[in-house]
């Protein structure tokens, strides 16, 4: 992940995730994420790896 702009108090951000890639033999996701501020400036972008667990009932 990279941070290239801080966040302050009352900024507005929309965060982005796009699966890039799932693992067929294990549940490992690959994903690429970006958030971005009110002005449409990246404050965060990158590559992250998740191990998804399944849901549990209530």
């Amino acid at each position: 992940m990279k941070f290239s702009k801080g966040v302050l108090v009352r900024d507005t951000v929309t965060g982005r995730v796009v699966v890039e890639s799932v693992r067929e033999d294990k549940p490992i996701c690959t994903l690429e994420v970006e958030v971005i501020n009110q002005k449409g400036e990246i404050c965060l972008s990158g590559t992250t790896t998740t191990y998804t667990m399944p849901l549990k009932k209530a």
